[in-house]
């Protein structure tokens, strides 16, 4: 297929194009923009983005990248794209004091994997941090990531989970995240903060989803576990696009977003699929359970238009990857865990 994806490099430009949509946001939109967590999985190609698009618009705009920056090359990569960086440990509340002002924040900030066994920690990453967040940035746009894991399980035929789904979070993780929700939720209700939740699963970079995670074991022989039967993923360059647009969308209380793709893709087809594409015959294992974590995105869809790219396109894509050995972040996403624990 002629639109495949053949480099990082090529990967990096894909996921971080901005659409005619986003560059329109960047003319009208007033102020600079300041993302927290800015190089997690998501967060540098969403800040590579931010600035490409301001260029694009042709409009001066301030894009600050906060993390640890524990990896140099994350740094490196964002100030090369033309992001400011800032090294910052945000569990230390005297950090705020170098934070800028900025009229526009995304937080992206979180800890999943390792939870089990380090609950505390992903308690203060993901209850206590976005406190300090939503206090000093009161008079700003904030849009949150939060996670579609503070679902119940749903049928499979449901069509998902809706924002008006009552919240049951399986597992200290997803009670976290809701905790998080609720932080935000209270200081846009005490402030008038406009705020913009989005409920993200799950974003496909290449180099690590859940697509990967079922080509790979496909690829290399292993078994795919099909118990939980069903899942929504999305393009991380359609995320990115959602985050950033989502800022001209901000509420108090907070609007509630569910982000993810059009389809509930069967995991049994799409392990079949790489078998196809792969010629390897998909060895499964488990049977599939009458309920799954799915999301229904369609308020999202209908806000801000449908994804750029299809489910079949990334599963395309991720084959290819895989074939040609492309790198991987080596971050398995867990996606089969029914019981909560990550």
């Amino acid at each position: 297929m002629a639109d495949l994806i053949q480099s990082e490099a090529e990967l990096e430009d894909r996921l971080s194009a901005p659409s005619p949509e986003d560059v329109a946001l960047f003319r009208e939109m007033e102020g600079d923009l300041v993302i927290i967590g800015a190089a997690g999985k998501m967060g540098p190609s969403l800040a590579c983005r931010a600035a490409r698009a301001a260029r694009a618009a042709g409009v001066k705009k301030r894009i600050l990248g906060v993390s640890r920056f524990s990896e140099p090359a994350a740094k490196r990569f964002l100030e090369q794209a033309g992001v400011e960086t800032l090294g910052a440990d945000l569990l230390d509340p005297a950090s705020f004091a170098t934070l800028p002002e900025a009229a526009n924040v995304i937080f992206m900030a979180g800890r999943k994997f390792g939870s089990t066994g380090a609950e505390s920690l992903t308690w203060a990453m993901n209850a206590y941090l976005p406190a300090l967040v939503a206090e000093r940035y009161r008079q700003s746009r904030i849009v949150a990531f939060s996670s579609g894991n503070i679902y119940p399980l749903v049928p499979v035929h449901s069509g998902g989970a809706t924002e008006d789904t009552a919240p049951a979070p399986l597992g200290e993780y997803a009670q976290s995240v809701l905790a998080r929700e609720r932080l935000f939720e209270h200081f846009s209700r005490c402030y008038g903060t406009p705020v913009t939740l989005l409920r993200l699963n799950y974003a496909i970079d290449l180099r690590y989803g859940v697509l990967l995670d079922i080509g790979s074991k496909v690829f290399e022989g292993r078994s795919v576990d099909v118990s939980m039967g069903a899942v929504n993923v999305i393009w991380q360059g359609d995320a990115n696009s959602v985050a950033l647009r989502s800022l001209a969308l901000g509420q108090s209380p907070p609007l509630i977003l569910n982000l993810t793709g059009l389809e509930t893709l069967s995991v049994r087809a799409v392990a079949k699929r790489f078998g196809e594409i792969f010629a390897k015959q998909a060895i499964l294992e488990g049977q599939e359970a009458p309920t799954a974590l799915l999301n229904n995105a369609a308020r999202c869809h209908r806000l801000l238009g449908l994804p750029s790219v299809t489910a079949g396109q990334m599963i395309e894509w991720t084959a290819n990857w895989i074939r040609m050995g492309g790198a991987t972040l080596g971050k398995p996403t867990h996606f089969e865990s029914r019981n909560g624990r990550f």
